[in-house]
């Protein structure tokens, strides 16, 4: 077809790069192929490691439906298995986006061509491009946003970012099967064919492709050194400048290490927490027990060196906890041979998790505490004083600060 009218970007003389062309963008396609399916495999399991079958309160995606097929008890080993899991989701998230650009810039004369559809075929590939992009684009930008604890979307994150997520993954397992094959050609090839991408009137190169390819790659590398360290202990933990919480730890001390809310932002009464006041309440079979920090102070007290892990990314380092083994509480309500499913409540006013379910088999794991110390000093009041939840592998909202209230039963 003749290039009337190069003004509209309809006509393939619009598009001058030289630098598009089918090998590159099937190397852009081929590296997103693999990143975006382990993307998309560590999301699921962040969703599952809230045990979001457990209770409504742990689930905030209620009408899942078939698409939570694949849940299943959250295990506690290794303990660091949820920071490992959700720190590769948001690294790798994070570090696909200048790939994810690139791609999208390499393929964006498709989205302009003219007639928008020349056969059926041709128009379901047409709709898997723009569910594509525009999942793609909804994921990455509602990711990020929350990682930055931004919240400008209308809505909660996790519903929206969750049947996105299988939108997005749908539209492009479709891309996928229709386009990695031609990539896989393209990648053979010793010479590169002609195709859509190609300009017919290039303009004169500036760079070659494989140092564009390069440049790409640079971002991703400098995006994952700005990232990664701050969910791994690894010296790139003080080059984490970008990620969530970057920069330094916040103070100095055994309670000097991250933590999302304070309590006064989540509406912690001081007088609620003071020890004359404060009274943890337990339910269970046997029936309700009130016990002060005092009497918690007086059971047998266990150490455990256990990492935070939020689905923002970030985690701590293995911190020094102390306090009452989850199972000796649910032994004091007449659970004394097989530990139930706890409820846990807190005192915390705001915020989508004032209350938190646990599984049967993270309470009976020795190492989950009600913890009273960590690193050898009483918690602060941001760590959750007078007492929280810690759990191995749990995510860092069901680790729950200021507990007022644990009933032990079976939640499923």
């Amino acid at each position: 077809m003749r290039d009337l009218d190069p003004r509209l970007p309809s006509s393939p003389g619009f598009w001058r790069s030289p630098l598009r062309g089918p090998r590159f963008t099937s190397v852009l396609g081929i590296v997103l192929l693999a990143g975006i399916t382990v993307l998309f495999v560590t999301g699921l399991l962040s969703y599952a490691a809230y045990n979001p079958d457990l209770s409504p309160v742990n689930d905030k995606t209620p009408d899942k439906g078939l698409l939570g097929f694949y849940l299943f008890a959250w295990p506690t080993d290794p303990t660091w298995l949820y920071r490992l899991t959700q720190g590769v989701h948001v690294t790798l998230g994070l570090t696909l986006i200048p790939v994810l650009l690139a791609k999208l810039w390499s393929v964006v004369p498709r989205l302009f061509t003219l007639p928008p559809a020349r056969s059926v075929a041709h128009a379901l590939e047409r709709i898997s491009l723009l569910l594509l992009v525009g999942g793609a684009l909804f994921q990455f930008v509602t990711g990020v946003l929350n990682i930055q604890l931004d919240y400008l979307f209308p809505g909660s994150f996790y519903p929206l970012h969750f049947y996105g997520a299988w939108v997005f993954f749908a539209a492009f397992v479709a891309h996928a099967v229709l386009k990695t094959p031609l990539a896989l050609r393209n990648l053979r090839a010793m010479r590169e064919e002609r195709d859509d991408l190609v300009s017919p009137r290039p303009a004169a190169p500036t760079v070659s492709r494989r140092g564009a390819l390069w440049f790409v790659g640079g971002g991703s590398l400098l995006m994952f050194a700005t990232n990664a360290g701050r969910s791994f202990d690894s010296p790139l933990r003080a080059t984490a400048v970008l990620s969530p919480h970057g920069g330094p730890e916040p103070g100095n001390g055994p309670n000097g290490f991250q933590i999302n809310k304070t309590a006064a932002h989540v509406g912690i009464v001081p007088a609620e927490t003071r020890d004359d006041t404060w009274r943890l309440v337990i339910e269970g079979r046997s029936g309700t027990v009130r016990l002060s920090r005092a009497d918690l102070l007086a059971m047998e007290l266990h150490s455990e060196a256990l990492p935070i892990a939020c689905v923002e990314g970030w985690a701590t380092s293995d911190q020094w906890w102390r306090g009452v083994r989850l199972r000796d509480l649910a032994a004091r309500v007449g659970h004394e041979d097989d530990p139930p499913d706890v409820f846990v409540e807190s005192l915390q006013r705001r915020g989508a998790f004032r209350s938190g379910a646990l599984r049967a088999n993270q309470v009976a794991d020795p190492r989950s505490l009600l913890a009273l110390y960590v690193n050898g000093e009483a918690l602060s009041p941001d760590h959750g004083y007078p007492a929280r939840i810690i759990v191995p592998a749990a995510p860092g909202v069901l680790n729950t600060k200021w507990v007022a209230r644990m009933t032990f039963g079976d939640l499923a």
